[in-house]
C-alpha cells in the first residue's frame, strides 16, 4: 500500500506493507533517532510526534500515521539543542542509547508545562528505560537547564 505523511516538515510517500511498524518506517527513511528497544511500548527509545504528540512508534502501524505529521529528533534539534548540553553537563548520557528518547520526552514535557517541578518531570520521564544513570542526572540536567531558563538563558559559565 502506499502512505503519505509529512515526515520532519518533508512531505514522505512510500510503497509500505500492511503491518509495517513507524518505527521501521522511520529507520527506513534514515531517521536513525528512532530507536528499537523493547518492542512492547515500555522503554520510550522509539518516541516520536505524531501530530505534535508523543508516541511509542513501535506500537504504532505506518499506515496509520498516513496523512499525518510526524517528527523525530532529527526534525527538532534546534529545539533539544539549547538542553541537552545540560543533560550531558550532569553525567547522564553514559551508554546514549536512551538519549533520543529521553530527549523527545523532555521536548514534550516542556511544550506541556514549562516550569515542571521535580515530582512532575520524574513522572513524565518514567516511561524512559535507562539502564547506566538511574535517571537522577537527566533529573539534574533539567533542572539545571529550566533554572538557567529562568535566569534569562545568559552565559552558563562554561
Amino acid at each position: 500500500m502506499e502512505i503519505s505523511l509529512t515526515l520532519n516538515g518533508k512531505t514522505v510517500k512510500a510503497q509500505i506493507a500492511p503491518d509495517t511498524l513507524l518505527l521501521d518506517f522511520l529507520r527506513q527513511q534514515g531517521c536513525l533517532s528512532v530507536k528499537r528497544g523493547c518492542e512492547t511500548a515500555n522503554c520510550g527509545l522509539c518516541t516520536v510526534f505524531l501530530d505534535e504528540h508523543p508516541v511509542l512508534s513501535c506500537g504504532v502501524l505506518a499506515a496509520r500515521a498516513a496523512g499525518h505529521q510526524v517528527r523525530t529528533l532529527e526534525g527538532l534539534q534546534s529545539e533539544a539543542e539549547e538542553f541537552v548540553g545540560f543533560i550531558a553537563d550532569q553525567g547522564a548520557e553514559q551508554c546514549g542509547f536512551c538519549n533520543p528518547g529521553f530527549v523527545m520526552n523532555t521536548i514534550a514535557l516542556l511544550r506541556e508545562n514549562p516550569d515542571p517541578t521535580d515530582d512532575e518531570i520524574r513522572a513524565f520521564l518514567s516511561g524512559n528505560l535507562c539502564r547506566c544513570s538511574g535517571y537522577e542526572g537527566q533529573l539534574r540536567g533539567i533542572r539545571a537547564y529550566l533554572d538557567w531558563k529562568k535566569k534569562g538563558g545568559a552565559d552558563r559559565g562554561e
